[in-house]
């Protein structure tokens, strides 16, 4: 394991933001995960644990602890069966089951960070959630103290949401393991309209996996959710609020008020979600809140390409980041009356 100590963590992250950790650790194995973690628990010591980087958000001030970087690596394709080591860079696992002519995680190229945070937040995009094709989960239980592998059935996967994440300081996730499909070489079926129309299909067809990757990666590219270091909308953690899934009373009284802001006749966005639920769409609210495109006067603004992104235009600190999601949060708040959840996860700080 490799071991530095008063270490800028800032440049782990896809922010680019956040002070250094008291000793950060890099494991490249599962054996060295399970030591670092076991030696953390056993004397107490906070514990951080770093895939990719882009679902965090780390306070100015660093972290009072161990900081493990989980960079192991794996990539083992049997038939349709993948079974990917938790450091594996995800958007290089994808490109390789489309090489492979496998079907099932097409639609979520590009997305940044590593195999191991998939089933954590219960990566989706684009019609896909990595949910579907998960077989099972093998992890460290920081509670009994063994590595144990969670059947996909009890891993309580919900929209980017699982059990990993409601309980964050008892499961490290080891392996993940993924049943794809063999189309002859065809994507899963296109669920999401604008993936739809930018391949010039019907929702439901399937069309060639690398075409599906290909059109996925323009789309995200176009927002800026595709990592350029040469691009500050890219310096964000992507989506940083998840779309708010309402009652069919909250979403009643929601639209009453899409109705007495944006007048009568103004259709906000509304899927289908739960039984009783229905999910809308963060992106809308924050835009006919008025926080719009390139909004910001400092160096924490709104992506240029997507109201979605919170990014860092490059001298930002977290508190500038903070102080504008707050911002936008108290803002549709007051517009919609939703209170918008973010979706990185915090390290020091809150909103």
């Amino acid at each position: 394991m490799q071991e530095r100590h008063d270490a800028p963590l800032a440049p782990l992250t896809t922010f680019r933001l956040g002070g250094p950790a008291t000793r950060l650790i890099t494991a490249t194995t599962d054996a060295e995960v399970i030591e670092a973690v076991r030696e953390a628990d056993d004397t107490g010591t906070p514990l951080l644990l770093i895939g990719g980087g882009s679902n965090l958000v780390i306070g100015d001030k660093g972290f009072a602890g161990t900081a493990l970087v989980i960079a192991t690596k794996g990539f083992d394709l049997d038939g349709t069966r993948l079974e990917l080591a938790a450091g594996e860079v995800w958007t290089d696992a994808v490109a390789r089951t489309v090489e492979a002519g496998l079907a099932g995680i097409e639609c979520l190229a590009g997305i940044p960070g590593s195999a191991g945070a998939t089933p954590i937040q219960n990566v989706g995009a684009y019609g896909q959630e990595v949910s579907s094709t998960i077989t099972e989960v093998t992890a460290y239980d920081r509670t009994t103290h063994k590595t144990v592998t969670i059947p996909n059935a009890d891993c309580a996967f919900s929209y980017r949401h699982s059990r990993f994440k409601a309980d964050p300081e008892r499961y490290v996730v080891l392996r993940v393991r993924f049943e794809l499909e063999d189309a002859d070489g065809l994507s899963g079926p296109i669920k999401y309209a604008e993936t739809a129309r930018a391949l010039g299909v019907e929702p439901g067809d399937r069309v060639p996996l690398a075409a599906a990757r290909e059109t996925v990666l323009k789309l995200r590219s176009g927002k800026g959710m595709v990592l350029d270091p040469e691009d500050h909308d890219t310096w964000s953690a992507g989506s940083f609020f998840t779309n708010p899934i309402l009652t069919d009373e909250q979403f009643a009284a929601f639209h009453a008020r899409v109705q007495e802001r944006l007048g009568d006749g103004t259709q906000p966005p509304a899927y289908p979600a739960a039984e009783g639920h229905t999910k809308t769409s963060a992106a809308w609210l924050i835009d006919k809140a008025g926080f719009t495109k390139g909004y910001g006067a400092g160096p924490a603004r709104i992506s240029t390409k997507h109201t979605l992104a919170l990014t860092n235009r490059g001298e930002a600190t977290t508190e500038d980041l903070l102080a504008l999601a707050r911002e936008v949060v108290a803002g549709v708040h007051e517009a919609f009356g939703i209170t918008l959840v973010n979706e990185p996860v915090t390290v020091g700080v809150s909103l």
